[in-house]
């Protein structure tokens, strides 16, 4: 029930240490624009979008860019665009599998920032399949410890679909199934548990351990994919051992 996921721990620090604040508010806007254009516009009735909303205050995004997007996805405000998902599949250096995710309103720019991005950092795009078999969606919550024991986490979101929970260092991630999302984190509110961010994402069934010259190729190429405006998310099999994480982070 209790796992370690290094990638996880790694994936969040550089989140929390590195992230654009400009380019961050406007892909978790654009999530709302989204979720609201595809569930609805009233978070109730809509957990996508009141997950995407959520989210966007935790990261400090302003309450007026939040309500506008979410009048411009329901169809309450004039201005949105017409997004649309695009997955990339590829490899990094050292063979390191890459999911890139793009919420993008013109696929031709998207695809050639991607491939900018790939061939310019050691990455090579490949076709569609290769490298997706890889990976799985699970649900993802994250929350802060504070008080938090391990148990008090378990306790609070067993019953309700979780399959693990990971110690992320000054975080717990609880992982689901995506449908049994909504009912873990009801299950956390519940218990009177605070969450950062409740999605789907991808995990890899099978990871690439790196050593540290491996590991700062793969993050700077996860950068330079991340720097355009048009991913969302960047998913990998990395798997970076405590020892090399802390020679880096250090």
């Amino acid at each position: 029930m209790s796992g370690h996921s290094k990638w996880a721990t790694t994936k969040h620090k550089k989140a929390a240490i590195d992230a654009k604040r400009g380019k961050l508010f406007a892909k978790l806007v654009k999530n709302i624009e989204v979720a609201a254009r595809t569930g609805g516009g009233d978070p109730a009735g809509n957990p996508t979008l009141y997950d995407a909303i959520q989210k966007a205050k935790k990261n400090s995004v302003p309450g007026d860019n939040v309500e506008r997007a979410r009048r411009r996805g329901a169809g309450e405000e004039a201005g949105g665009a017409e997004w649309e998902t695009i997955m990339y599949e590829g490899y990094g250096p050292n063979g390191v599998a890459l999911l890139i995710e793009c919420l993008t309103d013109n696929r031709n720019r998207a695809a050639g920032e991607v491939r900018t991005a790939m061939t310019r950092n050691g990455g090579n795009l490949a076709d569609p399949g290769s490298v997706a078999y890889l990976f799985t969606r699970k649900g993802e919550i994250v929350l802060d410890k504070g008080e938090l024991e391990e148990d008090d986490v378990l306790m609070a979101v067993l019953e309700a679909g979780a399959e693990e929970v990971n110690d992320l260092g000054e975080q717990f991630e609880v992982v689901c199934e995506p449908t049994d999302l909504v009912r873990v984190r009801t299950a956390l509110q519940e218990a009177g548990i605070d969450y950062d961010s409740a999605e789907s994402g991808f995990r890899a069934s099978v990871e690439v351990t790196v050593d540290a010259d491996g590991a700062t190729k793969v993050f700077k190429l996860i950068d330079a994919l991340e720097d355009s405006d048009d991913v969302q998310n960047v998913y990998s099999n990395l798997d970076v051992p405590d020892d090399v994480l802390a020679a880096l982070n250090a």
